[in-house]
């Protein structure tokens, strides 16, 4: 078991492969009562077309198997497994995104027992054509009552907009029509090629004692069969840098308008050290443009322009970034507008100064400190960083290091009119209310 310290933050992670190709990873935290543990899948919605272990030929699979599937593995020929967290006395969920799937529970007392229900049920399938045919009917539900809510229609019709071919544009649980083509075959195939324990990470978090921790997770895997660790071959059709739709209007049952900017990334290329570092200063730049202290948010604020629902993100995976700018406002042309033209103006002049990029590494650097005393953000971030080899931990001294020069060159990535897309939600027109 490797031992890897982290002095400026006084945390030492613990770390080993086991031969089945699994990674675990512990990080003890004295004073804590609670344990979170995840475990995860490097596989989320965007991972529809490969080849399937022990086959040659690609295949592209029904949107929204991966989410599918997430929920199908809680159902088991002897019951719901939430069941058995909660006999435990431990908190259980799951989630899928663009790019995995995770497990997870947290709990104060019972650890192993809870833990050794989690590596069971996901190591563990069982899919029916019966259940499977049920489980159709839940989940469409969930997705007609998504389909009515203006903040999720947004944000994936922003992402709808920039992107061509990338299957980041699909809705992650796809759609009733896609998910009615489902079947247990399909699940079985995707569980067998993407939930291999050396597809997978374990991640351990809290009142652990890390030696002991480890040797019972290395016992259990010990004692379970797998099929030898395969290379996984993904396919996605190549992406142009361009928007694909410049703009975008939806008119629902809604008082207020709601607009969204997208801003697509051109530099998508990157893993490890480089890909932290460029997440780290698009995220100080977008918040230095657009964020609460900003000349832009008080200018806008003043003029009525945008209210408390305004935000301004950017996120980036291998192969795909954004940036998201939105408000409710009753003057969504005018918000555009203004949007825009501080987009023009940062090309021409950078509007920040040396002194302002180091004022928002210290804010930065504070909410990643604090972050550190959170077991659950941690545990929800961390493999999320390693699956892009990137480290957590590394954050803070990563952000000691950008320059000025570093936050003007990332936001470069983002200039011109061609990498962005407006996504304008207005409320429903008299005719159509009466209609």
């Amino acid at each position: 078991m490797e031992k890897i310290t982290f002095e400026q933050l006084d945390e030492t992670l613990y770390y080993e492969k086991l031969e089945n190709g699994l990674d675990v990873y512990i990080l003890p935290k004295k004073g804590f009562s609670k344990t979170f543990v995840t475990f995860t899948t490097k596989y989320g919605s965007i991972d529809r077309t490969f080849v399937p272990i022990g086959q040659e030929e690609m295949i592209t699979v029904p949107d929204g198997i991966a989410h599918f599937l997430e929920h199908k593995m809680f159902e088991k020929e002897e019951g719901d497994v939430f069941q058995k967290f909660s006999e435990l006395g431990a908190s259980a969920n799951a989630f899928t995104s663009f790019t995995r799937t995770a497990y997870l529970f947290s709990g104060t007392n019972h650890i192993y027992d809870s833990t050794k229900v989690l590596l069971d049920f996901v190591q563990q399938p069982y899919f029916t054509e019966e259940t499977v045919n049920k489980e159709k009917g839940i989940i469409g539900q969930e997705i007609t009552m998504y389909d009515d809510q203006p903040d999720w229609r947004q944000y994936f019709g922003t992402i709808e907009n920039m992107y061509h071919n990338h299957p980041v544009k699909i809705d992650i649980a796809g759609t009733i029509e896609t998910i009615d083509g489902i079947t247990a075959e399909h699940l079985y195939t995707c569980y067998n090629t993407f939930y291999h324990p050396s597809n997978m990470l374990m991640f351990v978090i809290g009142a652990v004692d890390p030696e002991e921790m480890m040797t019972f997770i290395r016992n259990d895997q010990a004692s379970k069969e797998f099929a030898e660790p395969t290379p996984l071959n993904r396919h996605f059709d190549e992406e142009p840098t361009t928007v694909a739709v410049a703009e975008r209007t939806l008119h629902m049952d809604i008082q207020k308008p709601k607009v969204m900017v997208g801003l697509k990334s051109r530099n998508v290329a990157l893993q490890g050290a480089e890909m932290l570092k460029h997440e780290l200063a698009m995220n100080i730049g977008f918040e230095l443009l657009f964020g609460r202290t900003s000349p832009f948010y008080t200018r806008v604020y003043e003029a009525d322009l945008i209210d408390e629902s305004f935000g301004q993100d950017f996120s980036l995976e291998e192969g795909f970034g954004f940036g998201l700018i939105g408000s409710d406002t009753f003057e969504p042309e005018r918000l555009i507008a203004e949007i825009k033209e501080e987009l023009a103006q940062a090309e021409q002049a950078v509007p920040f100064t040396a002194e302002d990029v180091e004022r928002m590494k210290r804010k930065k650097i504070g909410f990643y400190l604090r972050a550190m005393n959170s077991i659950e953000f941690i545990a929800n971030s961390f493999t999320r960083y390693k699956f892009n080899d990137m480290n957590l931990f590394d954050a803070v001294p990563t952000l000691e290091s950008l320059t000025f020069e570093d936050i003007v060159e990332a936001l470069t990535a983002i200039h011109g009119e061609s990498q962005q897309t407006i996504f304008t939600v207005l409320p429903m027109q008299e005719d159509s209310k009466s209609a």
